[in-house]
């Protein structure tokens, strides 16, 4: 297992997605997982230290764990399969170890507010991990940059082509 720290949450520009950057605590690999905005906003929350009116969902359930006897040990990102990542919320609760599934982001937010360490493992970091900053930035604009076909454009082109320059200079409207 790959311990990992989360680096920073990004925000697609376009689209309501954000990007989870978790960086490997012994070299210079990042993890890159889109996330939701909600856990998002729950991830960044906890982080800046910022102080609620009410209660978050990740809050609750920390909560609800600690009044059953539990405590929450860490947290692994243990798969990838088909661009889906897999994690577990490892909980000891009256010295039973409970593994619960859960998505990356939402046992993310609940790894920060328990103060627990967030792993990787090693087959997800080879999948999915890359190795510089550049890479992290070329891999999301990759995602957000949508390749445009020719095919696509020819449209445009000829509309482009029949436009007559003299027209622009004409003023048809009526009042």
């Amino acid at each position: 297992m790959i311990e990992v720290t989360i680096d920073s949450i990004r925000v697609s520009l376009m689209s309501q997605h954000r990007v989870a950057i978790l960086k490997d605590e012994e070299s210079q690999r990042y993890l890159p997982i889109w996330i939701g905005p909600y856990e998002a906003d729950a991830i960044t929350v906890e982080l800046q230290e910022m102080e609620m009116a009410r209660p978050l969902t990740h809050d609750i359930l920390a909560q609800t764990i600690s009044d059953l006897g539990g405590n929450v040990t860490h947290i692994i990102i243990r798969d990838l399969q088909n661009d889906v990542f897999y994690a577990q919320i490892l909980v000891n609760q009256n010295g039973e170890r409970l593994e619960i599934d859960a998505r990356p982001s939402d046992a993310m937010a609940l790894a920060v507010r328990t103060q627990v360490p967030i792993y990787v493992a090693e087959k997800v970091m080879e999948q999915a991990g890359i190795s510089t900053e550049e890479d992290m930035e070329r891999d999301q604009n990759e995602e957000e940059n949508v390749a445009i076909d020719d095919t696509d454009l020819s449209v445009f082109s000829n509309f482009v082509d029949r436009l007559d320059v003299n027209d622009l200079d004409n003023d048809d409207t009526q009042d």
